[in-house]
């Protein structure tokens, strides 16, 4: 059965280079035929994966490996807002600690504490220019992204609509300014550079 599928297949292969379909064969395919040998049909997805191999080849020509010391633009920024959100997340932790009223609510520190030992490791690791530290921040980005994006269904008032537009547009564009500086984070560097 599967044996008559790929006869199948191949014959309709074969009549599609007939009819001249308007595809041209490789410079591969031609030498092969040149040389009296059976030339390999390249499938759809193996012809996508190789242009979009060359498309990435290319990208990653035009990248600049950073140099020591160096740190994106983007990744500065990041750092700089996770090091003011662990300072508010330390000033809520003591405030929690001190038993300071929050509405008649009973907050706990310890996940209060959690979340500012995450962002202080994470503003270390952005301003060392670590890959692992601007994944996690991009990941919580993303995470505030939908949020603010889900929250904007129950919004209430105009100054609550125009906060959260304002959340959404600028962890969009602080995310989307890391994309290529975390290739260039994780660039490995050239043949010969140690």
């Amino acid at each position: 059965m599967a044996g008559a599928r790929e006869r199948k297949r191949a014959e309709r292969r074969k009549r599609k280079r007939r009819a001249g379909n308007g595809v041209t064969p490789n410079a591969e395919e031609a030498v092969a035929r040149a040389n009296g040998e059976p030339a390999a049909v390249e499938t759809f997805e193996e012809r996508m994966a190789r242009r979009y191999e060359e498309r990435n080849a290319e990208a990653r020509a035009k990248l600049e490996p950073l140099e020591p010391g160096e740190r994106p633009t983007a990744v500065t920024v990041a750092a700089v807002v996770s090091a003011v959100l662990a300072v508010v997340f330390a000033v809520s932790a003591v405030l929690a600690i001190a038993g300071v009223d929050a509405s008649g609510r009973d907050i706990r520190p310890a996940p209060i504490i959690l979340f500012m030992l995450v962002f202080v490791v994470m503003t270390v690791g952005m301003w060392r220019a670590r890959y692992w530290a601007v994944l996690g921040f991009q990941t919580l980005l993303l995470l505030v992204i939908l949020a603010s994006a889900l929250g904007l269904v129950q919004v209430s008032t105009v100054p609550e609509a125009a906060a959260t537009i304002a959340l959404l547009a600028g962890a969009a564009t602080l995310f989307y300014f890391m994309i290529r500086a975390m290739a260039r984070i994780q660039m490995p560097s050239p043949p010969g550079a140690d």
